[in-house]
């Protein structure tokens, strides 16, 4: 055989693969099972796909229904709190303290029962603005109130603000009526005393009286019935009593006190005598005797008032002595001539009044008596025959 000839099976396996459903080796029957004809085994990936799909498809719709139901029940919790649904009924006096953090208040709130979720209630303030609405004071705070109810509760125009009605009576100094306010739960003394010394005051009659000492107040209280917020802001409580003073000592008397040889501090210096001296109706008599030392210096008196209220100034409130007389003080009258000066108390609206009218008397001088009344005199002789005539005064 030539080499042209020759068969070379390598070069008719190069040719094109057989056609669809052509016999590979010969057309045995093995084709049926060959690599290229397996038609069942890919159904059976594709059911088991199918069902791992389902699978996480369920799982997926459980999921998302339990995190719903979840969310709804957190939602549910929320709206509650936020709009005071099923709470136990309860009510308190709540307080919120002079720069207490809202932090703090949140906490308390929570502790009391009021809220729930302090991070809720944070966020709702936040939202809604009211966070430093809030105010120093005491509230009545109950259970029905809702979020808004309860920051609404605690602000300035809050009708939940607990309120104590004070009345001041007339002739107590400063420290007295700051004393009263204490016991009554306005605000503490101290804070008082503070306000006092340190705020400006926007009131013309103080204006030319200089900061640092709560005693520059003094006489300025306007002794009455209040109606004050239990813990009220010290500055507001007494702003409230010169508001006062300022509606009572009206334009046209404090113009008559212009064209009157005094200032207006030294009118109400002198009604703080008259007030702490009076037995009630004889305040116009009083003011005749202090004007009378006042005008006459070289009289029998030397301009000395000599009037044991200021005594009972200086020495704490006790009862005067002889050896108070003693005291070097400038409110001591027995030592120093003319006023003190400033007022020893807060003179309510007679004595005011009478100390820019006094009567027409000329007496220097005046005593009480055993019936409890003063009587007054002109000379120092007559003074002395009345108290030898007088129990109270013997031994």
């Amino acid at each position: 055989m030539s080499q042209d000839s020759y068969y070379e099976p390598r070069e008719r396996r190069s040719g094109p693969p057989p056609s669809h459903g052509e016999r590979e080796y010969g057309g045995s029957p093995r084709s049926r099972g060959g690599e290229n004809d397996s038609p069942r085994r890919p159904r059976k990936k594709k059911r088991r796909s199918a069902g791992r799909t389902a699978a996480l498809v369920l799982l997926y719709v459980v999921a998302v229904i339990g995190i719903s139901i979840l969310l709804a029940c957190i939602g549910w919790m929320a709206a509650e709190d936020v709009l005071a649904l099923n709470k136990p009924e309860k009510s308190i006096t709540f307080t919120v303290a002079v720069d207490e953090e809202f932090d703090s208040v949140t906490d308390r709130l929570q502790e009391e029962g009021m809220i729930e979720y302090k991070f809720l209630f944070k966020l709702f303030a936040e939202i809604t603005h009211k966070k430093d609405a809030i105010i120093p004071g005491s509230y009545t705070l109950n259970t029905d109130m809702d979020y808004r109810a309860l920051l609404a509760g605690m602000s300035a125009n809050s009708a939940n603000r607990s309120e104590v009605t004070v009345t001041i009576p007339e002739g107590y100094n400063i420290d007295q009526i700051f004393a009263l306010l204490e016991e009554k739960g306005v605000c503490t003394a101290e804070k008082l005393r503070k306000a006092a010394a340190e705020h400006d005051y926007a009131f013309s009659f103080l204006q030319d009286i200089p900061l640092g000492d709560y005693h520059r107040l003094e006489g300025y209280l306007m002794p009455s019935t209040y109606d004050f917020y239990v813990n009220h802001d010290p500055i507001f409580a007494i702003n409230k009593l010169l508001v006062h003073f300022d509606s009572q000592v009206k334009d046209d008397f404090r113009a008559k006190v212009a064209d009157s040889d005094y200032t207006l501090r030294e009118i109400l210096t002198i009604a703080s005598l008259i007030e702490r001296e009076t037995t009630g109706s004889d305040r116009t008599d009083i003011s005749a005797v202090i004007h009378n030392r006042l005008k006459n210096p070289d009289a029998g008196t030397q301009g000395y008032l000599q009037i044991d209220a200021t005594l009972v100034y200086i020495n704490g409130g006790k009862e005067p002595t002889a050896a108070d007389r003693e005291i070097d003080s400038p409110y001591n009258t027995y030592l120093y001539k003319g006023l003190p000066p400033t007022p020893i108390a807060n003179p309510g609206m007679e004595s005011i009044v009478a100390a820019m009218n006094p009567s027409d008397s000329k007496d220097f001088y005046y005593a009480l008596g055993d019936d409890n009344t003063h009587h007054f005199f002109r000379t120092y002789d007559q003074l002395q025959k009345f108290i030898a005539s007088q129990d109270r005064y013997k031994g």
